[in-house]
């Protein structure tokens, strides 16, 4: 299958808040298993304890403009209200944010995807930001 490359513009992308495993595997092929906060068509947010993100990041540093920590993210959005589908997306750690004493926030930006994992997240994406914007 051939892989879709974004284009990242991450200022115009809305995200939405979205509660789900997903699993970062490093390129040492080491994996975690982390909890998606929010989304959008150019990344995610994770957070994680610790310990994780130490496994992600080294001393818990910030991560520097051109030295992202290249990982690759498994997790599924329900594109099909029967059935999941499982996305596989290579990424960039971007961002890190200390929120409590074992709490931490990762930001990956999507670099591509397997397959048609980009349009399932566009898919799901916009269908949550319809909802929202549903009247009551």
């Amino acid at each position: 299958m051939k892989a879709v490359t974004v284009k990242p513009n991450l200022r115009n992308q809305q995200r939405v808040d979205v509660v789900s495993d997903i699993v970062i595997e490093k390129l040492d092929g080491c994996q975690i298993n982390c909890k998606i906060s929010n989304m959008s068509r150019t990344g995610v947010m994770i957070f994680c304890n610790q310990e994780a993100a130490g496994q992600l990041i080294p001393r818990l540093r910030a991560p520097t403009p051109g030295n992202w920590i290249d990982v690759k993210a498994r997790f599924s959005v329900p594109v099909v209200a029967t059935q999941p589908v499982s996305i596989l997306a290579k990424g960039h750690i971007v961002h890190l944010r200390r929120m409590a004493r074992d709490e931490f926030q990762l930001g990956i930006q999507f670099a591509d995807f397997e397959g048609n994992g980009f349009d399932y997240i566009d898919r799901y994406v916009r269908k949550l930001l319809a909802d929202t914007l549903k009247p009551v």
